[in-house]
């Protein structure tokens, strides 16, 4: 496949336009260059914008792929006009191919809003975004036990299992009050889950992984040390999957999925009720 770029050209942050391109990109075996162009609210700024792109196809001999969510339509038009008058690239114009049908669908016009995170001071959904990751941040790699029972879900874990970065995104994605607690060998010697995770049992949720892996991943933080020793993290996973299995806590290996099906997973056996809203 020739040299392709990809465009995401948003009114606001270009957030959806490339959530939503890069789903359809993954299905083919090619990796363009990504090209994000957010806040284009006005007829000047879509100009520049389709001059970019003309460029672009100019340079690379062939269309470059466009992905928009334009509101305004004097914008919009600027880069999807038919011949001439639009750019030089393929557009996939996710407000006529979505928005539209669904205003005929429904027998109403959408409000048009421009960005996807018009006020948020008003919203309720935000606020509790920004709780749950404060709350994550204050309960990484268990550093406070205080408050355990506000917690949505406990991810259980040896180090560098993946737990940090997946109660990130739960909190960001989903407003989930994830904590995090690594298994360390004075556990596995205690033969029981941390004392201060007993009530809350039913909360918690585990990850574990490859220990090859694992020892891959340690090595770039520590080279060489017994931390990162395959033996050592044979052991602690070995260990650590015996312990959950005891416990009745699910788990999952990290060692091959993404951070978003580890936490659809979470979602779907912890929080189903998060899955419907």
């Amino acid at each position: 496949m020739p040299e392709r770029t990809v465009f995401f050209v948003s009114d606001g942050t270009g957030i959806t336009a490339e959530t939503f391109g890069n789903s359809i990109l993954a299905q083919f075996a090619a990796k363009p260059r990504h090209v994000r162009r957010p806040f284009i609210d006005t007829p000047d700024k879509a100009r520049h914008v389709r001059a970019e792109i003309d460029a672009t196809a100019e340079r690379e001999g062939c269309r470059p792929i466009v992905f928009v969510t334009l509101v305004r339509e004097d914008v919009r038009d600027i880069l999807t006009g038919d011949g001439s008058a639009g750019c030089k690239g393929l557009v996939m114009d996710m407000f006529r191919t979505f928005v539209e049908p669904l205003e005929e669908e429904f027998g109403v016009k959408s409000n048009h809003r421009v960005g996807r995170f018009s006020d948020i001071s008003r919203s309720q959904e935000y606020s509790d975004r920004i709780e749950a990751i404060n709350f994550s941040l204050a309960h990484d790699d268990g550093q406070s036990a205080r408050n355990l029972e506000q917690a949505d879900v406990i991810l259980l874990g040896v180090s560098r299992s993946g737990k940090t970065p997946t109660s990130l995104y739960l909190a960001m994605q989903h407003g989930i009050k994830a904590a995090n607690y690594p298994l360390i060998p004075e556990d596995f010697e205690r033969g029981r889950l941390p004392t201060p995770l007993a009530p809350y049992k039913r909360k918690c949720f585990g990850l574990t992984i490859d220990p090859d892996r694992l020892s891959q991943i340690r090595n770039e933080r520590r080279p060489g040390s017994k931390y990162a020793a395959v033996e050592n993290c044979r052991y602690e996973v070995r260990e650590a999957e015996a312990m959950m299995r005891r416990e009745g806590v699910s788990w999952l290996s990290s060692t091959h999925k993404s951070i978003e099906e580890i936490a659809t997973t979470i979602l779907r056996d912890l929080r189903p009720d998060r899955l419907i809203y």
